[in-house]
């Protein structure tokens, strides 16, 4: 008879690590997470599975009777601690790691004590995290270093342990991942760049939301087709306000010195990593196009299906953004499939050649977006002491841009200040941040002559710095129904400017008496310009604008007072 390899799924989150090995014939015997939405997920698609809400550092630590009561011995056994501890968006990468290693030693004290027990039958074992986790995951370690009895070395890091990109194991969407313990090399489906599977083979399979509710809808990578309406979480349209909308397209086309990224996605490339958060604040988030030139969320079924779910599978969350995080935190299953397969091959035993539906549990209430109207989200003023900084949007020459900034003031007791700066390139070596005098900088006067009308016109709309602020602070709505000019709105004021009353020297240059000594024109006159605002605004006293203090709080104007800063 042929031997069915057991495994147990250790943070088993959604279930994509376990969907892997149930596609490739694997029998999912136990897992275990915290989160009460992924275990109930884990169990409705893998009925199979004892799966515990639980935790796994208190599991670890139990007597050894009790331990090997509630933990079943299995063949293999896979997990994911969670990764936020390590990655990139946990203060920029530099967060408290402490936390994260616990997990991390709690999965390996799991693993030490089956491998190392008499009769175990535990023979291969993957860990699975974000790349920077690398570095914190010791080569070997020992019982004590585990914080167990015995004399032996659990070797964690063999030839195999390394990261692997998800796109080059047919996954849609690019995702690495840092795989450690002992199992065979997974090979590659996917050779090179040329045969990856790009964002619009998933795009038109599903189509649309709303578009294949009466037809049926064949899976983007498995070989079945289910009815357009029982395919879940898919037929629901999430629209971004325009607000969003504005905020994406200067994140992700004009972020300081970053290269420009598509808006909507590009269709002809693997979706960008996939995160747990449905944020739309970062460059990194995830649109679509949507009608009008308009953009959308991806559905939840968009997502999965990026990340190599079937089309089969449920996510059991309770709201949009809970079932997104299902989704962000899983591994992909066709990655997972791929070690599943390496093990199959080690132990010379075949895979199976076709899907095997979900026959899902069906113990859980299950909340289906499909149909659901999703509102469009209403923007929030800021928090009176949001920090701001941006430069004159699209306006970069020779790697200088013009930035406008309140970040030197004193947040504490809402005395703000504003400032302009130049800015020279990027990176600790070669970045400089220039204020020079306007006086030093040479320019003929008919450029003075322009640069005073414009600040004439723009006069009557300017108010003091702590009104700017107030401003800034407003919805985008408030801003443009009152016809207010906030940081924003002044930078793209000047930009037309010197556009339209440049055009002819935008390439010209303009020296200066003081560092960098010569400046493209363009940067040269944003500068003035700005520093004429400044000035000007500087002048003006706290709450004089009775339009600004009529939209705002008479608390906000309250024991403040004019600060006059050199």
């Amino acid at each position: 008879m042929k031997k069915q390899f057991t495994v147990i799924d250790l943070f088993c989150g959604a279930g994509g690590f376990s969907e892997g090995f149930r596609q490739a014939g694997f029998k999912i015997i136990w897992a275990v997470d915290r989160w009460k939405l992924a275990v109930d997920t884990h169990q409705e698609n893998h009925p199979e599975s004892q799966t515990l809400c639980d935790d796994v550092i208190r599991l670890s630590k139990l007597p050894d009777i009790a331990f090997h009561s509630i933990i079943p011995d299995s063949d293999v056994i896979i997990g994911s601690p969670p990764c936020t501890y390590f990655s990139n968006s946990n203060r920029s990468g530099n967060g408290d790691v402490s936390e994260g290693k616990e997990l991390i030693k709690a999965f390996l004290r799991i693993v030490a004590r089956k491998k190392f027990k008499r009769g175990s039958i535990l023979k291969y074992w993957i860990l699975e995290n974000v790349p920077k986790v690398r570095p914190h995951i010791k080569s070997s370690y020992t019982a004590q270093q585990l914080g167990i009895k015995g004399q032996f070395t659990l070797k964690v890091k063999s030839p195999t342990s390394q990261e692997y990109n998800a796109k080059y194991f047919g996954v849609p969407s690019n995702r690495i991942r840092y795989f450690c313990g002992e199992f065979p090399a997974p090979i590659r489906t996917i050779l090179n760049d040329d045969g990856l599977i790009p964002l619009k083979a998933i795009l038109s399979q599903l189509g649309d939301p709303k578009e294949k509710v009466h037809d049926q809808i064949t899976d983007p990578l498995y070989p079945f087709q289910m009815n357009g309406e029982d395919v879940t979480d898919h037929h629901y349209i999430q629209e971004l306000a325009e607000f969003e909308s504005e905020k994406i397209l200067r994140l992700k086309q004009d972020k300081g010195y970053m290269g420009k990224m598509a808006v909507p996605e590009n269709p002809e490339k693997p979706a960008r990593t996939i995160m747990a958060t449905m944020s739309f604040t970062s460059r990194e988030c995830f649109v679509l196009g949507h009608s009008n030139n308009q953009l959308r969320a991806p559905t939840i079924r968009e997502v999965a299906s990026l990340m190599s779910f079937p089309i089969d599978y449920r996510f059991y969350g309770t709201s949009l953004g809970t079932k997104y995080k299902l989704v962000g935190n899983a591994v992909p299953p066709k990655l997972a499939f791929a070690f599943a397969k390496a093990i199959l091959n080690a132990e010379q035993c075949d895979c199976p050649s076709y899907y095997i539906p979900i026959h899902h549990a069906q113990r859980v209430d299950f909340m289906n977006l499909n149909f659901d109207e999703i509102a469009v989200k209403e923007e929030k003023r800021k928090r009176i002491t949001t920090r701001f900084r941006y430069h004159i949007p699209k306006f970069k020459f020779d790697t200088y841009r013009v930035e406008l900034t309140n970040h030197h003031s004193n947040f504490e007791r809402r005395l703000f200040k504003w400032d302009t700066e130049i800015h020279y390139n990027q990176g600790k070596d070669k970045a400089k941040v220039y204020v020079p005098k306007v006086t030093k900088i040479d320019l003929t006067n008919n450029d003075t002559r322009k640069l005073e009308l414009f600040l004439t016109r723009i006069n009557k709309h300017l108010v003091s710095f702590y009104d700017f602020q107030l401003t800034y602070c407003m919805t985008t709505k408030e801003i443009r129904k009152n016809h207010l000019v906030g940081p924003y709105e002044l930078l793209e004021q000047v930009k037309q400017f010197i556009q339209h009353e440049f055009s002819e020297n935008l390439n010209d240059y303009v020296t200066l008496e003081c560092q960098p000594h010569v400046l493209p024109k363009p940067i040269a006159l944003g500068y003035v310009i700005l520093s004429g605002c400044l000035d000007a605004m500087r002048k003006i006293p706290d709450g004089q604008s009775k339009q600004i203090r009529h939209l705002w709080p008479s608390d906000e104007f309250t024991n403040t007072r004019s600060k006059k800063y050199p």
